[in-house]
């Protein structure tokens, strides 16, 4: 069992783990979050659409090793969050799907699967991650610059415009093959 201290809550008592994208408990994590899209994005008047279309975008073999992973957080066989990444190019990766239940939200839940999940694109070679949440997630704004992410826009604007407002971090620093005598 792991256990993660974060900055809001006590430590965290419950078990992460690396689950495949077929698992039962990622279908529960994918329906609340087409729930909440769908809430927080309604279609335009006239226009039937999902955020089912933004999930079924990839193919579940995006989220899994080497490309991959989800990312899920239960206590007491209870799921609270989740988080999954995919290959965007050879040294990044893209962060999709992050998700804490409604009932869970305010513990730091969120921090530590983006922590978790850093985690787990350094074990797979990633360098550096981007991700993109929409005009309606202020609090998901919160969420990466606290974390250390970059803002593709100015967050004390949010929201600058509709759509994606994109982020990004590197995680990993690629060595110096010379040392610094070599460099003198």
């Amino acid at each position: 069992m792991t256990t993660v201290t974060t900055s809001r809550s006590a430590a965290l008592t419950g078990r992460f783990r690396v689950a495949d994208p077929t698992d039962p408990a990622v279908a529960v994590l994918l329906r609340d979050l087409v729930r909440e899209y769908d809430t927080r994005y309604p279609p335009p008047p006239g226009e039937v659409r999902s955020a089912q279309e933004e999930i079924d975008r990839y193919p579940e073999k995006a989220f899994r090793a080497p490309d991959g992973a989800f990312v899920l957080y239960e206590e007491d066989g209870a799921l609270l969050a989740g988080g999954a990444f995919k290959r965007l190019s050879p040294d990044t990766a893209e962060i999709k799907r992050v998700w804490t239940h409604p009932e869970a939200r305010g513990r730091g839940l969120a921090k530590a699967i983006m922590a978790r999940l850093e985690d787990t694109a350094r074990e797979l070679g990633y360098q550096a991650l981007f991700l993109t949440t929409g005009p309606n997630q202020a609090e998901a704004v919160a969420l990466y610059v606290s974390t250390g992410y970059h803002p593709g826009f100015d967050p004390d604007a949010y929201p600058v415009q509709p759509g994606p407002h994109p982020f990004s971090k590197v995680i990993t620093t690629v060595a110096d093959p010379t040392t610094s005598e070599e460099r003198a």
